[in-house]
C-alpha cells in the first residue's frame, strides 16, 4: 500500500516537473519585472452565434401582455369557451409522446 502511494506521488511530481516549463513560458515578464499571464480563449462560430441568439432572446419578454389582456377580457365578458375535444386531443398526444420518449 505504501509503495502505491510513493508511486503515485512520484507520478504527480513528474507531471508537475513536465508542466513547469510550460507554466514559465506562459508567464512572461515585462520590462518592469511584472508577470503577465498569456491566456487566450477562442470561441467557435457556433458559440458566437449562440451568444448572439441568447442576447436576442433575453430582450423578448417572457409574458405576452397583449395575449393575457385579450384572454382576461374574453373571460370577464363570458365569451371565452374551451374546446374540450382540442384539450383532450392535446393531452392524449402529449401523453403518447411522453410514453414513446
Amino acid at each position: 500500500m505504501v509503495t502505491k502511494i510513493k508511486d503515485t506521488t512520484a507520478q504527480v511530481i513528474q507531471q508537475y516537473q513536465k508542466s513547469d516549463p510550460v507554466r514559465k513560458e506562459a508567464n512572461k515578464t515585462t520590462g518592469g519585472g511584472a508577470t503577465v499571464a498569456t491566456e487566450r480563449v477562442d470561441l467557435s462560430t457556433k458559440a458566437k452565434d449562440f451568444q448572439r441568439i441568447q442576447q436576442i432572446l433575453d430582450k423578448i419578454p417572457d409574458v405576452r401582455q397583449g395575449k393575457i389582456q385579450e384572454l382576461k377580457e374574453r373571460i370577464e365578458s363570458g365569451n371565452y369557451t374551451v374546446d374540450s375535444e382540442k384539450v383532450a386531443a392535446k393531452m392524449v398526444g402529449e401523453s403518447l409522446i411522453d410514453t414513446i420518449a
